[in-house]
């Protein structure tokens, strides 16, 4: 049997629901629900679609998740039951922040729906941080200072896209990867971004491209400074700066 096909028997069961009347619910005859269920045939798009509506679960964990090893009571909803997160937590009941390692980042690309992955991944509590899903990102290279490698972004998820605010600062994960930027403004089916250090330009970002999005919380540093070396990257970033405004100039010349 398939992970569908146990799923939608598992959900059955825990509803207390006749095949026969779900069946009734889905518009489609009991014979053809049963095959469905026994794993012999699988449905069209638009049977899974409303199977999803009606246990209010999204397709990709319907098909992907074996959701005997996650109680659903423990799983974060999100608009439009795009995915659900698991929400871990400690001992006493604290939220546990997990740590996506900067050699695994772009392994996340390919796990950020998986609970297995989810669960595998370090964590830590901070018991300021409540009211929501939290995860700590890598830091890398030089578009935010004064953050450098070594430096994690610890974001809140966010719902809707609507929730985004201008120059407020978010991780981004898209099919391109994960990155820190501020949100500038919507456009149509995209938005647009911008690093704070003015050397790079502001890009567009496909709405259908985002994977997820996290709201900055905090920021975690594991290195520190040393003498001078905060002034040599402010002075890096203005020289940035200035080659940047000479590259306009010469444009309009």
């Amino acid at each position: 049997m398939s992970v569908f096909s146990d799923n939608i028997r598992v959900l059955r069961d825990r509803k207390n629901i006749s095949q026969q009347k779900l069946a009734d619910n889905l518009l489609i005859t009991r014979s053809r629900f049963v095959k469905y269920e026994d794993g012999t045939s699988e449905p069209p798009i638009e049977i899974l679609i409303r199977i999803s509506k009606y246990f209010n679960l999204s397709i990709d964990l319907l098909l992907n998740v074996d959701i005997r090893k996650y109680p659903l009571d423990d799983m974060l909803k999100i608009a439009e039951n795009r995915i659900l997160l698991p929400v871990a937590v400690d001992s006493k009941g604290e939220n546990k922040i997990e740590i996506v390692p900067a050699k695994a980042s772009m392994g996340y690309l390919n796990g950020y729906q998986d609970p297995e992955y989810i669960e595998g991944l370090q964590t830590l509590s901070l018991p300021f941080l409540r009211n929501g899903k939290f995860r700590a990102f890598p830091a890398g290279g030089d578009s935010m200072p004064p953050y450098k490698d070594g430096t994690y972004i610890v974001g809140k998820y966010v719902e809707n896209i609507a929730d985004l605010k201008t120059d407020k600062t978010y991780i981004f994960v898209t099919k391109e990867g994960i990155s820190y930027k501020r949100f500038h403004y919507h456009e149509g089916n995209s938005i647009w971004v911008q690093a704070d250090n003015n050397f790079y330009e502001p890009y567009k970002i496909s709405l259908s491209e985002i994977f997820e999005i996290w709201e900055f919380a905090c920021s975690i540093n594991t290195e520190e400074y040393r003498k001078g070396e905060f002034e040599n990257q402010n002075i890096r970033v203005l020289v940035d700066e200035i080659k940047t405004e000479i590259e306009k100039l010469s444009k309009r010349l």
